[in-house]
């Protein structure tokens, strides 16, 4: 048994745009469901949706059976305890929250690798190893490795250069709720002043040599971040499709 190749990592890197979509419920259903309507990648949130460990890992499962679209998993902290639990349970694509300096950005890339390069905890058989049936799992695992970092402070956005210097940090993805709410707006992603910075922060991302990603659900600007060079753009949510979906179903017939 072989490592599976991480095609959304090789995809970033040559610069292609990935689609996605965040799923929030925490279903392993609807993460199934998802994962075959042909995005590129399904977000599986751990920080502010309700799914714990073993309901992210029911999702990945899930993801796997479903179709081809690759799970990436937002974990809640920066704890290299779990970590290391979401690594061995599959998760290849990681993404990491309230991101702000260059000294953390470094321990996360530790916290991915294992000895010498990093101090992740090794485990003879995880899930992500096949339960040990890729024997090189251990040696081969960091070139399939993908951590996105979100920048979503102003302490963050004066960092944004050092951080994209570190090795091992693939990707920024902005966090626009965050965001708005460090600058003074908050509950207003879409404010002009928030708009301005993030694209802003695109730029300078790109112009570090890093890939800049965003999750937009206004169509207009959603295809202004793409036109600006954002690769990774997640552009909706279950929540929200079931939510407009229910409503606008009720009102053509009410």
């Amino acid at each position: 048994m072989e490592l599976r190749k991480n095609l959304f990592k090789q995809a970033i890197r040559q610069g292609q745009l990935q689609l996605g979509l965040w799923t929030q419920l925490g279903s392993a259903i609807t993460s199934e469901i998802l994962s075959g309507c042909g995005y590129d990648f399904i977000g599986l949130d751990a920080e502010h949706g309700p799914s714990e460990f073993m309901e992210i890992y029911a999702q990945l499962q899930a993801c796997a059976a479903g179709g081809p679209s690759q799970p990436i998993v937002r974990i809640p902290n920066h704890d290299a305890s779990l970590i290391k639990r979401y690594l061995d349970a599959g998760v290849n694509t990681l993404m990491v929250p309230q991101v702000d300096t260059a000294e953390q950005a470094q321990a996360l890339v530790s916290a991915v690798r294992y000895p010498p390069h990093g101090v992740r905890g090794y485990c003879g058989a995880p899930r992500a190893s096949g339960f040990g049936r890729i024997k090189n799992y251990a040696t081969a695992c960091d070139a399939e490795i993908c951590l996105i970092v979100m920048p979503e402070t102003r302490q963050a956005l004066e960092n944004i250069e050092a951080m994209a210097a570190i090795e091992g940090v693939d990707a920024f993805f902005i966090g626009p709720g965050d965001l708005a709410a460090s600058l003074g707006y908050i509950g207003q992603p879409m404010h002009p002043e928030v708009i301005r910075v993030i694209e802003e922060t695109g730029r300078r991302i790109q112009a570090a040599g890093k890939v800049a990603g965003i999750l937009c659900t206004d169509d207009a600007q959603t295809r202004r971040y793409i036109d600006a060079g954002f690769k990774i753009v997640a552009i909706g949510s279950d929540q929200g499709l079931l939510l407009k979906g229910a409503e606008k179903l009720l009102a053509t017939f009410r």
